[in-house]
């Protein structure tokens, strides 16, 4: 089951794999009603955008589509902003885990104590950098390690899509692999609603992802699902619905978190689309995708079981 959040990142999938045929599923997001499959039962869902349409619709997809969904394997697949430290404009990423950004206290900027470096803490804390408690336990997901493992080594050689405006923006950073060609690399997630650009900010999901996991994840993808998508599977899996071993996160960069020297920090959120990675980024996540699901349906005998030793 692919699992895109809008149209444009659907697209390639239901071009690629030639998903034909539409199954209406009560409780969809109005704008995308159907479950899209293809002979090979290779199939597609798009959530709408944001926390409470990924939740609703997957919630929809595990208790009203009918669908046996025990034995399946789920790839949420979407665009996201990336931080150029660890990918570029086009870049596609597997993630171990999924944190929640916005999870958290907040103060002004302007009104923070001095030496504080953001006014974002974690709930029940006193300051930044004090661990929270884990009172939401939504507030960071692991994925199956074994099965990004077989993800990233099937996918890693792709050659990715690009554009002449991603080539010529990154052509402005100093430093790789910002300024290098696109290409699949695994890193984690944050999730929240609220785009976000800029050093500060970007210094935040660092340190935030790694307080959370103990110094374990490595931060390089923004998004505003997956640790919803993810709650409604873990949920999922205690109703006996799915298996949530069988989760895995692709997230391609439309853009960049934070600006090449010389841009101005609301330039590169306000001006995102600039630079130029929307259109190779959605074709990147099929083109990431699709040693992962040729494996699977090839050997589906063997990834029946559960994933299979290389």
């Amino acid at each position: 089951m692919i699992v895109n959040m809008f149209g444009a990142e659907a697209a390639p999938f239901v071009k690629g794999l030639k998903l034909t045929e539409k199954h209406k599923v009560p409780g969809l997001s109005a704008r995308y009603p159907d479950v899209q499959c293809n002979r090979e039962q290779i199939c597609q869902l798009t959530t709408d955008m944001g926390y409470s349409n990924a939740a609703a619709s997957m919630s929809a997809l595990l208790y009203a589509s009918g669908f046996d969904l025990r034995n399946t394997y789920f790839i949420i697949a979407g665009i996201a902003g990336i931080s150029p430290k660890h990918g570029t404009v086009a870049t596609a990423a597997w993630a171990d885990y999924a944190v929640d950004y916005s999870l958290s206290h907040e103060i002004d900027a302007r009104e923070m104590p001095q030496a504080w470096a953001y006014g974002y803490f974690g709930i029940h804390t006193s300051a930044p950098g004090e661990p929270p408690r884990f009172d939401y336990r939504t507030e960071v997901f692991q994925l199956n390690t074994a099965l990004v493992d077989r993800a990233y080594k099937l996918s890693q050689h792709v050659k990715l899509s690009d554009s002449d405006a991603a080539h010529a923006y990154r052509a402005s950073f100093t430093t790789a692999p910002a300024n290098q060609p696109p290409a699949v690399t695994r890193c984690d997630t944050v999730s929240g609603d609220t785009w976000y650009a800029g050093e500060t900010l970007g210094r935040r999901a660092e340190e935030w992802s790694a307080l959370l996991t103990g110094g374990k994840a490595r931060y390089c993808t923004s998004q505003q699902e997956d640790n919803a998508t993810l709650e409604v599977l873990r949920r999922g899996q205690a109703a006996g619905k799915v298996d949530f071993g069988r989760v895995l996160i692709l997230r391609s960069a439309s853009d960049v978190d934070r600006p090449h020297p010389g841009q101005s920090n609301s330039d590169v959120l306000v001006n995102y689309a600039q630079q130029g990675g929307f259109e190779p980024s959605t074709a990147n996540l099929l083109l990431t995708a699709q040693p992962v699901l040729r494996e699977m349906t090839r050997h589906w005998s063997r990834w029946k079981q559960g994933v299979p030793a290389d």
